[in-house]
């Protein structure tokens, strides 16, 4: 199967990959090309200013997630939305698993898909010691992967001697450069990138981003690399959520008359809740699940008819005050968990179910024992936003990354899972509740570290991990199982 493509990727973070990634996504746009993009790692926000700032179909892929084989799978599934693809790297080109091992990095993604890299250095601040960056990033690519480089926060002085230097001493390609912006940028907060909702002049800035960027690359230079791309996977084997890949999904006796048996999944959507894997979506649906959206800010109650509840993660700190307002959803919501509706919640959703958030740092707390109006804020709940409920107890800010990086779930006993598998999943939160539940073990793939984690049961999954259902269908199967099995009941009979 033929695709035009290339990566995007770096030596390390806060580089610029971003920004030149959008402005390369508007450039094709603006030519003509059917371009989508992916984003490497388990990044959430990166594909949202893909999609929702520049109108490009986005999706994550990683290679810790899934296999070499399904990877592929998941890269080709999106073929027939374009046919030029963008990938965007995550922090360092060669930083995977533990900082260390090659899975779950930029240069394994691109080795798997077989896709040519071009490397964006931050050349700010160097002179021909830029060179040995990139002669050293050049001889640990073994498979002759990167095709090209560009040199970010450069004058056009300094590249003109430059650019001759690289091409001729390492033998690579020099598709442009890019002086240092100071009137545009990307604002981040502790889990990346501020969201494309919060920017209202994103669509202009990237607009000029892209014609300023236009003035010093060689586009065609760009494209020429992608064309180069060699074909990758087969037709026969592209669609990742066939009946063996996805288990018994398509054969479920839920899914044997859709029309009739139709499971609806309420789905928390809107700029508090807003993190969701576009696969685990897609596998939601493909066993046989009708997705409803809604949002726990604007909504005043639950999707008619639903049968089950997704609470994906997000920012639920920063609307805290908006959503202890929102009594009547919060109500419908502690009264579906409590009657019993099959419910997965996930860091900012598991957040939401709590009787409480606190937005105050435990350690600034104690810092400031002596401040007398500080510590009577903190016992009449002045800090505190009231929430769901559903869970006692509540969460706080720590002030610093209480857990972070990839894991592997097992259940301690099967609820959503067959015995003795697991599910692999992320972790990123500032945030820590009083209770993180005990009924999964998280261990770390790369040291082993093992830890309790996650509130399980029959019909319900809260906790901080962010899932990634294609590692194990299983899950997502067993969840609209659950919701049709909770409409049966609540029906009384088959609908």
């Amino acid at each position: 199967m033929k695709i035009n493509r290339f990566m995007i990727a770096a030596p390390k973070s806060g580089s610029g990959k971003t920004m030149i990634t959008c402005a390369l996504l508007q450039l094709l746009k603006d030519s003509g090309k059917n371009v989508l993009s992916y984003k490497c790692g388990p990044d959430y926000i990166d594909p949202m200013f893909h999609k929702k700032v520049l109108g490009v179909p986005s999706k994550n892929l990683d290679t810790f997630f899934t296999d070499e084989k399904t990877t592929v799978q998941l890269f080709l599934d999106k073929k027939a939305d374009g046919d030029f693809a963008v990938l965007e790297g995550v922090m360092g080109l060669y930083d995977g698993l533990g900082g260390i091992y090659e899975q779950g990095s930029s240069y394994h993604l691109a080795k798997v898909t077989q896709t040519p890299i071009i490397l964006v250095v931050d050349a700010k601040g160097m002179g021909k010691s830029v060179l040995a960056l990139i002669a050293g990033f050049l001889q640990y690519d073994t498979q002759h992967l990167i095709k090209g480089v560009l040199l970010n926060r450069m004058s056009k002085g300094y590249y003109d001697i430059i650019k001759p230097l690289i091409e001729k001493e390492l033998s690579v390609k020099v598709v442009g450069y890019f002086p240092e912006q100071k009137d545009i940028g990307l604002s981040s907060r502790h889990l990346g990138l501020v969201m494309p909702d919060e920017l209202s002049d994103i669509k202009k800035q990237l607009n000029e981003t892209a014609d300023r960027l236009k003035k010093t690359i060689d586009m065609d230079l760009f494209i020429d690399i992608a064309e180069e791309a060699d074909e990758i996977g087969d037709s026969e084997n592209a669609d990742v959520y066939n009946e063996k890949n996805i288990g018994n999904c398509d054969q479920n006796e839920f899914s044997q008359n859709k029309a009739i048996n139709t499971v609806n999944i309420a789905v928390a959507m809107d700029e508090a809740f807003c993190f969701y894997y576009e696969d685990n979506l897609r596998m939601l649906e493909k066993c046989g699940a009708q997705l409803q959206y809604f949002s726990p800010l604007h909504d005043t109650s639950l999707p008619d008819d639903c049968d089950a509840m997704l609470l994906g993660g997000g920012y639920p700190e920063l609307y805290a005050k908006e959503l202890s307002k929102n009594v009547s959803m919060l109500n419908a919501i502690k009264k579906a968990f409590r009657a019993g509706m099959p419910t997965v919640a996930e860091c900012g959703g598991f957040m939401y179910l709590h009787t409480y958030i606190r937005n105050i740092c435990d350690d600034t707390e104690e810092q400031n024992k002596a401040d007398v109006q500080n510590k009577a804020d903190i016992q009449n709940d002045m800090n505190k936003s009231k929430l769901v409920g559903a869970l006692d107890g509540g969460c706080h800010f720590k002030g610093k990354l209480v857990r972070f990086g990839y894991i592997e779930l097992a259940e301690k006993h099967s609820n959503f899972l067959p015995p003795n598998e697991k599910i692999k999943a992320h972790e990123f939160h500032y945030y820590d509740s009083t209770d993180n539940g005990a009924d999964c073990i998280a261990t770390k793939p790369a040291t082993g570290r093992s830890y309790d984690c996650v509130i399980s049961h029959d019909n319900y999954w809260l906790g901080f991990p962010h899932l990634y259902y294609p590692s194990n269908p299983h899950f997502a199967e067993s969840l609209v199982r659950k919701a049709y099995e909770y409409r049966r009941n609540k029906n009384g009979k088959l609908l």
